[in-house]
């Protein structure tokens, strides 16, 4: 079953209560009849993680697209590119959002209840920022407000201001990154500390992994386009430094 399957099919099952269980709310309610059949058996606690990061992107998403005072639905298109959504679901996905814009619970309380469900600083948490930047780059340019609304949810995430400012080299899609920011090191570390660091961040953000960890199936593309960037700054600093 897809997410969007489990996310109006058995949403009730989940006990996820707080902001995010009544944005559940919203969506089940209007499309619960189809979806019937009883849903087929799955993990719950598993499914709870992967739709608490699908509704919390599609929230904090519409929370920050007010950060730079400008509200577009160009928002909607890149949470569309994040994320594969059947045509049928699309409607539902804008329902969501809007609700989300529009309520006036506060970001902090999203981002707080989907910490609570993985490990501070886990590489699915990177992967939803990884998200939300893709949808601040929306209009062309990630604004400051932007910048310092993602700097704060990736602290109540458990990401220090280093490990931030690795996640903007990776995700800010800026020219000319810094290749070992992206890897969270610095230019004077020895060949073997990058080299280290570089299968860490390979073994750490693999698609397969993250799956597992709670990435929606649906959300794969955009985790292997961040394995692909850590790839390219590793080729980068190779060349830079003659390494084999």
């Amino acid at each position: 079953m897809s997410i969007w399957g489990k996310i109006i099919g058995g949403a009730a099952g989940f006990a996820l209560g707080g902001p995010i269980g009544a944005l559940l709310g919203v969506v089940g309610g209007h499309a619960i009849d189809r979806y019937a059949t009883p849903p087929e058996p799955i993990d719950e606690e598993a499914a709870t993680r992967k739709i608490a990061f699908t509704i919390g992107v599609i929230a904090l998403g519409a929370k920050m697209a007010k950060a730079d005072g400008v509200v577009t639905r160009d928002e909607i298109a890149a949470f569309r590119e994040v994320f594969h959504i059947p045509p049928e679901e699309t409607r539902n996905v804008g329902r969501v959002w809007d609700t989300a814009r529009r309520t006036s619970e506060g970001f902090e309380a999203y981002a707080a209840q989907i910490a609570r469900l993985f490990n501070p600083g886990s590489p699915v948490l990177e992967q939803l920022l990884g998200s939300l930047f893709h949808i601040a780059r929306a209009d062309g340019v990630v604004h400051e407000k932007e910048i310092e609304y993602l700097r704060r949810v990736a602290a109540i995430f458990g990401f220090d201001d280093l490990a931030f400012e690795r996640l903007r080299a990776t995700f800010s899609g800026e020219p000319g990154n810094d290749p070992y920011s992206i890897l969270g090191v610095s230019p004077d570390d020895d060949d073997k500390s990058i080299r280290d660091s570089y299968r860490r961040l390979v073994r750490e953000h693999h698609p397969d992994r993250l799956i597992a960890q709670g990435l929606p199936e649906e959300a794969v593309a955009a985790a292997t386009e961040k394995l692909a960037r850590i790839n390219g700054a590793w080729d980068r600093i190779k060349q830079h430094r003659n390494l084999t």
